[in-house]
C-alpha cells in the first residue's frame, strides 16, 4: 500500500511538472499560476501545496529536473582526453539550454528570486560545480581557483547569450539567433580551453 501511494505521488508530481512546461510553452511565464497548473494537470491545487509547498517550490522542482549542471553525471575522462571532455560539456550546455524554451524562462525567474527553493537549487548546482572543478584540477594539475574562474566565465557567457538570443539578434558581431553564430562561439570556447590547458604551470 505504501509503495502504491509513493508511486501515485511520483506520478502526480511528474504530471504537475509537465503542466508547468506546457503552460509556459503555450502562454509564457505570465500564464503560470496555481489554478492554471492545477487545471492543466487535472488535479486539486492542494496537491501543489502538499507536494511542493508553493508554486515557487514547483517551479524549482522543474528547474532541478532539467538543469544541466545539477543533473551532470558524465563519466570523467583520463588525462589524454581531458580537452575533448571539457569542450564537449560546454557544447552540451549550449544545446541543453537553447533547446528548452521553458527552462530559459525559469532561469530568468530564478535570477529575480531568492527564496529557500532557489537557494536549495543553487546549493545543488554549487556542489556539482565544486566536484567537477576538483576532478578537473586533479586531471589537469591546474589550480582549482584557476579552473573555477575559467568555468565561471564560460558557463556564465553561455547562459547569458542563450537567454539573450530571443530578443537580440547580434552580440559582438555574432549572430546569436542563427546556428552560425553559436558555431563561432563554440570555436572561441574551444580555443580558450586549448590555450588554457597548454599554459605552463
Amino acid at each position: 500500500m505504501e509503495k502504491e501511494i509513493t508511486k501515485n505521488r511520483q506520478a502526480t508530481e511528474m504530471t504537475l511538472i509537465k503542466a508547468v512546461n506546457d503552460i509556459i510553452e503555450e502562454s509564457g511565464f505570465e500564464g503560470l499560476g496555481i489554478n492554471a497548473v492545477a487545471a492543466k494537470a487535472k488535479v486539486s491545487k492542494m496537491l501543489i501545496y502538499r507536494y511542493f509547498n508553493s508554486l515557487d517550490g514547483l517551479i524549482a522542482a522543474y528547474i532541478q529536473q532539467n538543469d544541466y549542471w545539477i543533473n551532470f553525471d558524465e563519466k570523467l575522462p583520463d588525462q589524454t582526453h581531458l580537452a575533448t571532455f571539457i569542450k564537449q560539456i560546454f557544447k552540451r550546455q549550449i544545446m541543453w539550454l537553447r533547446e528548452n524554451y521553458t527552462l530559459k524562462r525559469l532561469y530568468r525567474w530564478e535570477l529575480t528570486t531568492d527564496n529557500k527553493f532557489v537557494k536549495e537549487l543553487r546549493n545543488k548546482r554549487e556542489e556539482k560545480g565544486i566536484w567537477l572543478v576538483e576532478a578537473v584540477s586533479k586531471l589537469s594539475k591546474h589550480p582549482k581557483k584557476e579552473i573555477a574562474a575559467m568555468a565561471s566565465i564560460i558557463t556564465a557567457a553561455i547562459s547569458y547569450l542563450a537567454l539573450l538570443e530571443e530578443n537580440c539578434p547580434v552580440y559582438n558581431g555574432l549572430k546569436i539567433q542563427q546556428e552560425s553564430g553559436w558555431e563561432e562561439l563554440e570555436k572561441g570556447i574551444n580555443l580558450l580551453v586549448a590555450l588554457w590547458l597548454q599554459k605552463q604551470l
